[in-house]
């Protein structure tokens, strides 16, 4: 560990200890923080296909999944994930203190039908792709302040919901320009506790030290099928303000992982953030560029949506993790926050991200 790295450890430390919830202009640190005790993921064939195949807990050939609609899918798609989770935390419904969850369609509907019959009490949000982001940071502030013992965050995505709600039924067959994603078919979730009974030998406890909540930033960017132009300037602004308000460099973290930026966002991101000194580009990653092979899937830019980065970080994120590959890293979802009214009536397109910090011990 580096000079550099030990002061920057032990300025978070010290700030926990002393008690401040509150880091900077936008941060929380957390005293006592909260384990991941549980998570999995469910993804679509396409995302089976992909190079992190082997690692999702399970592959759905079937993109209907059984039922009769797109949306009808992703509720399933979403409560089937969240009943996995409990399944390998070994806990029942009632042990759930609340569920935090969102999706892409209009008034979350892929959440409320998913999970309604779990009866867990709901807290519905969205943050468009970033919102596991947001599920997870509201999941960790309500178990440390004590306000719950056990969160379940969750969040999914489908390709063809997507597509008809925001761009071409998919009967149309348009084509699709090289800056756009490809919406990630898959739900990710995991369970955030205020105590870890069930750990496993040789394994790494995983907990969240703290998070950055971002701010809407808009840069005019008005092409809805280049959301990573969109995104980029909302991940540059939260992970400099992380950066800042712990008063940390880029190697505090073994990663950096954007949620969904895709090749032409990465590049921007970058770029942004060594104009102001800070070069990410040895330990940055992004979930859009990890899930696709971009020369076999055709994808174009990459993956998107609530799933993409949920099943990245559950799958193949934890694992890291857990293993001591990774001991730190900054989990950045990043969203574009347009919808069919915004986009017809010749809005822009702002973004928004925000950043938890996840450590293994």
């Amino acid at each position: 560990m580096d000079e550099n790295t030990a002061t920057n450890k032990k300025d978070i430390k010290d700030k926990a200890i002393k008690g401040y919830k509150s880091a900077g202009k936008q941060s929380i640190v957390f005293k006592n923080p909260p384990y991941i005790i549980a998570e999995a993921s469910l993804v679509g064939q396409k995302e089976g296909e992909g190079p992190l195949g082997a690692l999702f807990d399970q592959v759905i050939e079937d993109p209907m999944i059984g039922k009769n609609t797109w949306e009808e899918a992703e509720s399933e798609l979403m409560k089937l994930t969240a009943q996995r989770v409990l399944m390998k935390a070994g806990l029942k419904n009632r042990e759930i203190r609340y569920l935090i969850g969102g999706d892409l369609l209009g008034q979350l509907i892929a959440t409320s039908f998913g999970i309604a019959e779990l009866q867990i009490p709901l807290f519905g949000v969205y943050g468009a792709c970033s919102t596991m982001g947001e599920a997870m940071t509201i999941g960790a502030i309500l178990v440390e302040g004590g306000y719950a013992d056990k969160v379940l965050s969750i969040t999914s995505s489908h390709f063809a919901g997507a597509e008809k709600q925001f761009r071409f039924p998919l009967d149309y067959g348009n084509q699709r320009p090289y800056s756009a994603s490809w919406t990630v078919t898959g739900s990710g979730a995991l369970i955030i506790s205020d105590q870890n009974e069930k750990k496993v030998a040789g394994e790494k406890e995983i907990v969240i030290t703290g998070v950055t909540s971002g701010k809407i930033v808009d840069y005019g960017i008005k092409d809805s099928m280049n959301m990573g132009a969109a995104m980029a300037p909302a991940a540059f602004e939260t992970i400099k303000q992380n950066f800042e308000d712990f008063n940390i460099q880029p190697n505090y973290y073994d990663r950096i992982i954007t949620g969904d930026l895709g090749y032409v966002g990465k590049n921007i991101l970058i770029e942004l953030l060594k104009e102001k000194d800070y070069d990410i580009t040895d330990r940055y990653m992004d979930c859009g560029i990890e899930i696709f092979d971009k020369e076999t899937q055709d994808t174009h830019a990459g993956g998107s949506g609530c799933g993409c980065s949920a099943v990245t970080f559950t799958a193949y994120v934890i694992k890291q993790l857990k293993e001591g590959v990774w001991k730190r890293v900054l989990f950045v979802p990043t969203g574009a926050l347009l919808s069919q009214v915004s986009f017809n009536e010749g809005n822009t397109v702002p973004g928004i991200a925000h950043a938890v910090m996840v450590e293994a011990r």
